[in-house]
C-alpha cells in the first residue's frame, strides 16, 4: 500500500511509522547520522508539493532546510537542495560520488535557488553521497 494511502493529510504518522514503512537500514543510518552529527531533531510535516506529496521528515538547521526525507516502500527519497552559494563546491564533490548521483546532478536543472535533487537512496554508496551533500550544506551555513 502506498504511503499516501496509509496516512492521509489528517492522520499524522508517528516517527516509528516511517521506519516501519521504509524498512531499510539506510533510513535508520541517515536519520541517526543527522541527529547525532548536527544535533537536530526530525520534524514531521505534510507536503502538498508536486515533487513528492505526503508526510515527510524534515531536518532544519539555523532556520534553513538541510534535507527532506520521503518514505517509499523499501527505500526513501532525499530532497537535497544545492544552493547557488554551494554550487562551486558541489561541482568538486560530485565527481567523487557514485555514478547514480553524478548523473542525477548533471540531469537536474538549476533554478533560481540552485539544484533541487530528488535522490533515491537504495544503496550505501548513494547514502554516503547524501551525507557528503548534507555536510556541504551545513559547512556553507557557518
Amino acid at each position: 500500500m502506498e504511503w499516501s494511502e496509509l496516512y492521509g493529510r489528517v492522520h499524522q504518522p508517528a516517527y516509528e511509522n516511517f521506519s516501519e514503512y521504509v524498512n531499510s537500514d539506510l533510513w535508520l543510518e541517515l536519520n541517526s547520522y543527522i541527529q547525532d552529527t548536527y544535533h537536530i531533531l526530525p520534524k514531521i510535516e505534510y507536503s502538498g508539493c508536486s515533487m513528492q506529496k505526503g508526510w515527510n521528515i524534515k531536518y532544519r538547521k539555523g532556520g534553513k532546510s538541510l534535507c527532506i526525507l520521503y518514505p517509499m516502500q523499501g527505500y526513501f527519497i532525499v530532497l537535497a537542495v544545492i544552493g547557488e552559494r554551494e554550487i562551486n563546491e558541489a561541482e568538486l564533490l560530485i565527481p567523487l560520488c557514485s555514478e547514480y548521483t553524478q548523473n542525477l546532478f548533471k540531469q537536474t536543472i538549476s533554478g533560481y535557488s540552485g539544484k533541487w535533487m530528488m535522490i533515491d537512496v537504495k544503496k550505501p554508496a548513494v547514502l554516503n553521497d547524501v551525507k557528503n551533500i548534507i555536510t556541504l550544506r551545513v559547512s556553507r551555513r557557518k
